[in-house]
């Protein structure tokens, strides 16, 4: 009788890793966390994600030899062996992902970056149609991304494949970005982004007199101008189309160079719904190169379990 064989999806982030068990057919089986425990650095963390795989693979008796690998995604550009050269969200630097934990677990281990990871597992399973190539945008504190083409996720040389969010959209911009750099995409289209231009454009309209649905609400919140936006109020609907202008003429950009079939958007500033894919198709559609101006624009559905899948398929590719 032949075995089932399995395979691990390791999302590794800044405060819990989140876990998926799969069989060899892509089937989420069981999904689970721990805490990421930063004090000990990365051989702490691949420690306890040991000692978790072990734990479920004796709870439900799967054998070592059932287990056809691990994939495991983080947040840092990764390079093809696995090596790390910087992981400012988990203070690591300098380690090779691939072979640590491959060395802890006994089983092959296959890495990448997070979120060209969740980019393949949205591609894969996040709606009815699997799509070979695509480009998934993740909006949220920052802006991330992942560019899949032919099936498989396209990293790059240097490991920073889909790094969306720095593209340098303004030239003239005097603020920089968490990068170092200067006008990157994630400076206007994440929630940070789009809470900061909010609150430059409430100072003019304070200035002018003008009323805005937004006075009087505290700590602004991308959430807060896509809801006045709905509302029709005036300076919402100013800040929405800036966003939709700028993410739109990025995406032209990036697609005339990948031409993919489907772009899909995710991340928490997602979650503004139909009005958020509206703006930015209508303005992705002004800018594109017309042969690929028909573009399908969908919005992500996996949410946090990306990830995982992602992992997964990244074994299941390479196995």
């Amino acid at each position: 009788m032949k075995q089932t064989k399995y395979v691990f999806g390791i999302d590794i982030g800044g405060t819990t890793c989140k876990i998926g068990l799969f069989d060899e057919e892509g089937n989420l089986l069981e999904k689970w966390q721990i805490p990421t425990e930063k004090t000990g650095g990365e051989k702490k963390v691949f420690s306890d994600l040991a000692q978790a795989l072990n734990d479920k693979m004796k709870e439900r008796s799967i054998s070592r030899e059932q287990i056809l690998g691990v994939g495991a995604g983080v947040p840092a550009s990764v390079s093809h062996d696995g090596f790390v050269q910087k992981c400012p969200a988990l203070g690591w630097a300098r380690f090779n992902v691939s072979e640590s934990l491959g060395k802890e677990l006994g089983f092959p281990v296959f890495s990448g970056n997070d979120a060209n990871l969740a980019a393949a597992g949205e591609a894969w399973k996040g709606s009815p149609d699997s799509y070979e190539d695509a480009v998934f945008v993740t909006l949220g504190t920052g802006v991330g991304g992942g560019i899949i083409h032919q099936g498989k996720i396209l990293e790059g040389f240097h490991g920073c494949g889909g790094e969306l969010g720095h593209i340098k959209v303004n030239p003239h911009e005097t603020e920089s970005c968490g990068c170092s750099g200067k006008g990157c995409l994630q400076q206007y289209a994440s929630a940070t982004g789009i809470a900061d231009m909010a609150g430059k454009a409430m100072k003019k309209a304070e200035k002018g007199g003008e009323g805005t649905y937004l006075f009087g609400i505290e700590g602004i919140t991308a959430k807060d101008v896509f809801d006045g936006a709905k509302k029709g109020d005036e300076l919402c609907c100013s800040v929405v189309e800036k966003f939709g202008e700028i993410l739109g003429r990025a995406l032209a950009g990036v697609c005339v160079v990948f031409d993919p079939e489907v772009v899909i958007i995710g991340g928490g500033v997602s979650a503004a719904g139909r009005i958020l894919i509206d703006v930015v198709e209508k303005h992705y559609r002004k800018w594109a190169f017309e042969p690929c101006s028909d573009m399908k624009f969908v919005l992500a559905t996996l949410g946090n379990d990306a990830g995982i899948y992602g992992c997964a398929k990244m074994v299941l590719n390479e196995i």
